[in-house]
């Protein structure tokens, strides 16, 4: 058996292993699914839907029209987005959602878009709560997300070894995740398509990617801002604008598409069993793609220049509606509209596929689209990857100290080159598994801060309609 195959198969061992024990069925349902369900719903009629009555105001903060360059921080409102989006837009949105449609068929996208609306409140909880728990040094570096919130905020109401606990629950589950999602995935998807094109092993490519996400990420979080400013918005309007193109040239094919995902969003084979398929696949997919309920976001939110947390958390909910509201709905509406044109496209086949099928429903209709949309999931995971790289820096520098990073960074890209090798269903499984598996401490221990929230929230949005914000655009 040659090398990288007994090294792909060891992998599934450890990943099989793993879900047995992270992962239980509850009426058809794992657990962490009722969880992100119950948390986003829960989250967003506390909050009176702040995901729609904020959303003008989290439109103009982007902007800049808050932004006062003197307070604490070390990135702005709009390198916080992006670097949060780096990490959630790409290959979640590209790959991830051939892969729910490859699963679970159209209607796994149905739900897709439903998880991320609530998402935008799950989102505004955990990066309000990063704000408020940020660690500011010295030398103006910043430590925050949810191992902080949970720690401290559990600590305040005298729940310290609950807090100490789930902080400490998060910080492994973080580090599995930017190894997994953040890591392997990218390289395994990104090598499908760019790696493939270059005509190169993907041991090689593996070790080319680990070089160039080295020289990123020695540079922390205001070198990651930087560059992800500039990758994410092209990237995003040139995936984006030939999305379009298909769309409205095709635009007769659009209603029949709509009614595709919404009819088989529920039960497509059986009244039961297939819809808890397409549900349960629909809403790992969205969290694969936003992270809603997860709270990694939190940790590059918590780094944004502003002395309003709120303000912070109101910006974070922009992420689940641009990655899966749009950017996922207008990947599921090319590869629908382009089916029977798509040789990939098998209707029942559950076959897992990834970039692959997504690549060949544009070059149906854009023949020369697949080399450019290889250059975009290359940027994309990188993008990922680099931000990724410091969530898991942070959980890490939780439990071991800051002393210990350079342990980190070896073993990170060290996942970087396995993620090349392994197969993608290997890497699918324990992609989900880790960061599925934040939502568990991080739902639960937000719960119980929810209340400082809703006092900073109504003290913020009473100072917003009075007109009382400075502003400096």
């Amino acid at each position: 058996m040659p090398f990288l195959e007994q090294v792909d198969n060891f992998f599934g061992i450890i990943v099989a292993f793993m879900a047995r024990t992270l992962f239980y069925d509850l009426f058809g349902f794992p657990l962490i699914v009722i969880v992100l369900l119950f948390g986003a719903f829960y989250f967003t009629i506390y909050f009176n839907f702040i995901n729609v009555r904020a959303f003008g105001h989290a439109i103009d903060i982007v902007k800049g029209k808050y932004d006062n360059p003197n307070d604490d921080g070390q990135i702005s409102h709009f390198q916080a987005l992006t670097s949060a989006l780096s990490a959630t837009i790409g290959l979640g949105n590209i790959a991830g959602v051939a892969v729910a449609v490859s699963l679970g068929g159209p209607g796994a996208v149905f739900w897709m878009i439903i998880i991320a609306f609530f998402s935008m409140s799950a989102k505004f909880v955990s990066c309000t709560l990063g704000q408020m728990y940020r660690n500011v040094s010295p030398d103006g570096k910043i430590d925050g997300g949810p191992m902080h919130y949970l720690d401290q905020g559990l600590e305040q109401l005298g729940f310290s070894t609950l807090g100490k606990m789930l902080g400490t629950l998060y910080a492994i589950f973080i580090i599995g995740g930017a190894f997994g999602g953040g890591n392997m995935f990218q390289a395994n998807q990104s090598y499908a398509l760019f790696g493939s094109l270059l005509n190169i092993s993907p041991l090689y490519y593996g070790i080319i990617l680990a070089i160039l996400v080295g020289l990123v990420i020695v540079g922390g979080i205001e070198r990651i801002g930087m560059a992800t400013e500039k990758i994410v918005p092209l990237m995003v309007m040139l995936y984006v604008g030939a999305s379009l193109f298909i769309i409205i040239t095709n635009i007769t094919m659009l209603p029949n598409v709509l009614i595709e995902i919404f009819t088989q969003a529920f039960s497509p084979n059986s009244i039961y069993g297939g819809f808890i398929g397409v549900l349960v696949t629909g809403i790992k997919r969205a969290v694969f793609s936003n992270e809603g309920g997860v709270g990694s976001a939190a940790i590059a939110h918590s780094a944004a220049k502003t002395d309003e947390p709120v303000r912070e958390g109101i910006v974070a909910m922009i992420g689940p509606f641009i990655d899966t509201i749009v950017v996922c709905f207008m990947t599921a509406s090319v590869i629908l509209i382009t089916q029977d044109l798509n040789p990939l496209y098998i209707p029942g086949d559950n076959s897992i596929r990834g970039a692959e099928l997504t690549s060949a429903a544009f070059g149906s209709v854009i023949s020369w689209f697949p080399f450019i949309l290889s250059i975009v999931v290359f940027l994309f995971s990188y993008s990922t990857m680099i931000s990724w790289y410091y969530y898991g820096n942070k959980g890490w520098k939780y439990i071991f100290g800051g002393k210990s990073i350079p342990i980190y960074q070896v073993l990170y890209l060290s996942f970087t080159v396995l993620g090349a090798i392994a197969s993608l269903g290997n890497v699918i499984d324990f992609s989900d598994m880790m960061i599925l598996s934040c939502a568990f401490p991080n739902i639960i221990g937000a719960m119980f801060l929810l209340p400082k929230i809703k006092v900073a929230l109504d003290d913020y949005w009473d100072r917003y309609n009075a007109g009382t914000f400075k502003t400096y655009k």
